[in-house]
């Protein structure tokens, strides 16, 4: 009798090409991803005489570095800036990659464009030199960030070194309320287990919560998966993620979508398998979430308050936290929703995709923005489908600016960033000291509380919208 596998092994299973007695492996990569800040592996290969292995299964689009109010880079005036975005162009030229321009409608933040054009798909290993690689474990894939060095690697040899993670399973029963997305559900879930909770593991997310949740939904799911410390996040292929990639560029099509069925549906866990840890939670009690500190772990239902030091009696947690507070401006026992927001960014690779915009338009429609707010689609085909769909008229008509493809004010290095001592209301991933701007004060929420808060000034609970009690 075959032993029972996790999704997880039997992926890395099928991509081992060499074990060594000290546990490494040498794993065969499926897919490459590329950016903007991967520019310095292509020097090394250029420096080298090397070769790009794989150019067929490397795929780049530039997201970190670019303007989101144009197109043209010529008008960036930092010139290192500037040249790392326009040398993507050149390398892929001369690499032979598969390269999604600027002025190409298919550009975007790379952990949205693998998805959306197909390049991601269930049973493949996935690298990018980004920690969010986790994204597109969401169709059943192994997917996860390298190092600089690592990048070279895998890009001269289409192979890497890798030690086997531990698995986790976390199951989520239940169902969601009103009001209630993945990233309240992964918030909720870095809140229990902490930010180093999976560290040394590859998390696989379960239970019907986590199936009913969208594609969308799920790629927001484990895209988070690093703030919890986790190498990878992944949901087992089903019936959702099928007819998600069916019919996409780089899916495939005819008698090889036949054999590549077969794999797919062999992919979820083995009943019986083991993980190394397991972990569960009630979907049904989780509410709207915001993050108060300076650490995903640091969150709580937007009903909390604002925790108190003195109630800490571990030291150094309790200091940790008078730090924490320090930073973010705020005071024990202060209601989440007596907050004040200076400014709201909707985007980043977390929550950028048409269904996150579809959410915060219906906050916003018909009202006006209290404070500046910006809205940065995912990729240029999620801002043609949004702007086909008039949903860029009810951000402009409240207020909002409209932006391009980037990743914009998340990751603070492409000119979007928040003024010391600025509060942001922010779709994104990362809420860490000075991660949106110097000085910057970062609350993570769904597009629907980012939305509401633009609207009314402070966080509130969305799920009042709908009764009419948000003041």
């Amino acid at each position: 009798m075959a032993l029972a596998k996790t999704l997880f092994e039997k992926i890395w299973d099928r991509h081992t090409i060499l074990q060594q007695s000290d546990g490494s492996t040498l794993l065969h990569i499926a897919r490459h991803l590329v950016h903007d800040g991967s520019h310095a592996g292509f020097k090394t290969l250029r420096e080298r005489g090397l070769k790009l292995r794989r150019p067929d299964c490397t795929f780049g689009s530039p997201d970190h570095y670019v303007p989101t109010t144009t197109r043209d880079m010529a008008t960036i005036k930092e010139e290192g800036r500037r040249n790392v975005v326009t040398s993507m162009n050149a390398n892929a030229k001369e690499f032979g990659m598969t390269m999604f321009a600027l002025d190409d409608i298919r550009q975007g933040i790379i952990h949205v464009v693998g998805p959306e054009q197909g390049i991601s798909q269930p049973g493949l290993v996935i690298v990018c030199g980004d920690s969010h690689t986790a994204t597109h474990g969401a169709l059943g894939a192994l997917a996860f960030g390298i190092g600089a060095s690592e990048v070279t690697h895998v890009m001269a040899t289409q192979t890497l070194w890798q030690t086997k993670p531990k698995s986790m399973r976390i199951t989520v029963t239940g169902q969601l309320g009103a009001g209630v997305t993945a990233k309240d559900v992964i918030l909720a879930i870095i809140a229990k287990i902490g930010a180093a909770g999976g560290t040394g593991h590859v998390i696989e997310y379960a239970g019907s919560a986590i199936t009913g949740l969208s594609m969308e939904g799920r790629m927001t799911l484990c895209n988070m998966s690093i703030e919890a410390g986790a190498r990878a996040g992944m949901v087992a292929p089903d019936e959702k993620t099928y007819a998600y990639i069916k019919g996409r560029p780089y899916a495939p099509s005819g008698q090889a979508w036949d054999e590549a069925m077969v794999y797919w549906k062999s992919l979820p866990t083995d009943a019986g398998a083991k993980f190394d840890q397991e972990i569960e939670l009630n979907g049904s009690e989780i509410i709207p979430m915001m993050t108060w500190g300076t650490s995903p772990e640091e969150a709580g239902p937007i009903n909390g308050v604002v925790p108190d030091p003195a109630d800490i009696k571990d030291l150094e947690k309790r200091e940790a936290l008078q730090q924490s507070l320090d930073y973010m401006g705020l005071k024990p026992g202060m209601p989440f929703t007596d907050i004040r927001v200076d400014k709201v960014f909707i985007g980043s690779c977390t929550n950028s995709r048409i269904e996150d915009i579809r959410a915060a338009a219906a906050v916003v429609k018909g009202k006006k923005a209290k404070i500046w707010a910006m809205v940065v689609p995912g990729s240029g085909l999620i801002k043609a489908q949004a702007e086909a769909e008039g949903l860029d008229k009810i951000f402009l008509d409240a207020g909002f600016e409209w932006r391009y493809a980037g990743c914009s004010m998340c990751v603070g290095m492409n000119g979007d960033l928040l003024n010391e001592g600025e509060r942001s209301a922010s779709t994104s991933n990362r809420n860490f000291v000075g991660r949106q701007g110097r000085g910057a004060r970062t609350h993570l929420v769904s597009p629907a509380m980012a939305a509401a808060a633009a609207i009314y000034g402070h966080f509130v609970d969305v799920r009042s919208l709908n009764q009419g009690h948000a003041q």
